[in-house]
């Protein structure tokens, strides 16, 4: 029995032994082949996300046939999904077993929790560089960009740990869209600029009713004034504007400041009178800005066509829609001298495989996407820009930007305005630090308001140790606890060398063997 015991004990430590020295290094760095085989057969999975909107899913049909077209030992296998956070989960279930796609849609706060996995996802920067297939190459088979045709502010958004681990897709900010008849209907004028003072004064005039109960501003029964679809980004863009604390490159948590508390506490009045509402309590805000049931609609620019009362997509019956002039305006700002605005949108990044001929596929369909073709033809679907300055820049989309209006369709007005908006205020953008746990945060950021909002819709009591607690609520419920030992592990131990790896595997093997070798030792005496 003791012999068993001790065989079994052996076995385990083995297969223990065994599985760390292999999860510490289960893929090779990728390495540039010095040529792409041509002759070889490579298949790659590209996972994509589509805005419930059909022709984005028709432009990324025609680029894989397009580039099938020019690399016809390439096949692309595309999988929609329509939400980014399903993508991200799929992706970290498939690290484990190596099943993740080539190349993928995703966010660099995505990618960042991929990279606690060693070399999984690939690092670009040699890539960019390459002569022949990097960025311009000279043995590219399309005309890409060159790094330099790269919008500056969106490549650096993919930069982790000081490399690029994506390349920008598509770009978009926050916009707010207004119903510029209902402010000038209640006495106000629009400024050049809105400023959340402004917005919450309108709000609170719109809340006037008539002895029926019915809103002055539109006769019905119904208004919200302020609706915000994203608050981590309503959060994260009033921080940034204060020059408050958020984060900062080495994962530092700094949201849990009095900063903050001012911020949450400027909206608790609004939310106990219902001037202002979330996406997550309300529902969509453009449903209710086009039923004339909102003045300002706070989204993404890549969800214009959704927004106003001609809105080429539409989530309401027809017959509820309100006729009314829309504005597209930056988000509120508390200087208007010094806007500041968040910067989204999706990426790409290459999944690093056994065989680097199969990286570099993926490296070349994924540079593809970045053609004036599919960037062009893209960002007509949605209030997105071009993430190159070659395609900003050629007439084609000169072209396009400037019929602006002449129809409710491709050239849907409030739909040029928000990519205008973009265009013209790049410089006035920021990014959030990445780093395992970002994502957390973020969706932190989001919550407070959320909580605050919906304890004052409830009448629950609201003071210093309301956000005493809700601070260590909102720690606890997103670990961020463990998000800053980690950051702080990583900066000051750093992680394992290699050699060190190796190292420690192998006096790992060196006691399992000698733990066998005793063991047999032994036996044979038991028999003698």
């Amino acid at each position: 029995m003791k012999k068993t015991f001790s065989m079994l004990l052996c076995l385990i430590t083995v297969l223990v032994a065994l599985t760390s020295c292999h999860g510490a290094r289960s893929l090779d760095p990728f390495v540039i082949p010095d040529s792409f085989d041509t002759e070889k057969q490579y298949e790659i999975t590209f996972w994509a996300k589509s805005d419930t909107n059909i022709r984005q899913v028709q432009i990324y049909e025609k680029a894989i046939s397009d580039f099938e077209t020019l690399y016809p030992n390439i096949k692309v296998n595309l999988q929609i999904y329509n939400d980014y956070g399903k993508i991200y989960q799929d992706v970290i279930t498939n690290i484990s077993v190596q099943k993740t796609p080539n190349v993928c849609i995703t966010y660099p706060d995505h990618i960042a929790t991929y990279m606690t996995s060693p070399d999984v996802v690939v690092s670009l920067d040699e890539l960019f560089a390459n002569e022949k297939y990097g960025l311009g190459g000279s043995e590219l088979r399309f005309d890409g960009p060159t790094y330099d045709e790269i919008v500056p502010k969106f490549l650096e958004e993919c930069v982790i740990d000081g490399k690029h681990y994506a390349i920008p897709y598509m770009r978009s900010t926050e916009a707010c869209y207004v119903n510029k008849t209902f402010v000038e209907k209640l006495g106000y004028k629009l400024p050049e600029v809105l400023t959340w003072d402004f917005v919450l004064e309108v709000s609170n005039a719109a809340l006037a009713k008539d002895e029926e109960g019915n809103f002055l501003v539109n006769g019905q029964k119904t208004l919200i004034p302020f609706i915000y679809k994203s608050t981590d980004n309503m959060m994260i863009q009033m921080l940034k504007q204060k020059g408050a604390g958020y984060s900062n490159d080495n994962g530092d948590i700094l949201i849990f400041n009095d900063t903050t508390k001012e911020l949450l506490r400027m909206f608790e009045e609004p939310a106990k009178t219902r001037a202002f509402s979330t996406f997550k309590i309300s529902s969509y805000p453009a449903n209710f800005l086009n039923a004339g049931q909102c003045i300002f609609a706070i989204d993404s620019t890549a969800g214009a066509t959704w927004m106003g009362s001609k809105a080429p997509l539409q989530d309401i019956d027809e017959s509820l829609i309100a006729d009314f002039e829309t504005e597209v305006m930056l988000i509120p700002q508390f200087d208007t001298s010094a806007p500041a605005m968040i910067s989204q949108g999706p990426s790409v990044c290459v999944f690093n495989k056994h065989d680097n001929g199969e990286v570099l596929a993926s490296w070349l369909f994924a540079q593809y996407l970045l053609v004036n073709d599919v960037q062009i033809a893209y960002s007509q679907t949605e209030g997105y820009v071009p993430v190159t300055s070659k395609a900003q820049n050629c007439d084609e989309y000169k072209e396009y930007l400037a019929n602006e209006g002449i129809d409710n369709d491709k050239h849907y007005d409030v739909k040029l305005k928000a990519a205008k908006l973009l265009l013209e205020n790049t410089d006035n953008t920021f990014v959030t630090p990445v780093f395992n746990g970002s994502t957390s945060l973020r969706n932190a950021a989001g919550q407070m308001v959320e909580n605050v909002t919906k304890s004052m819709r409830r009448g629950e009591p609201v003071d210093d140790e309301y956000y005493v607690n809700l601070y260590k609520d909102v720690t606890a419920l997103y670990r961020l606890d463990q998000t800053q030992a980690m950051g702080k592990g990583r900066e000051e131990l750093g992680a394992l060398p290699t050699m060190a790896v190796v190292l420690i595997c192998a006096i790992i093997t060196a006691w399992v063997l000698i733990g066998i070798s005793a063991s047999v030792a032994f036996a044979k005496k038991r028999k003698k």
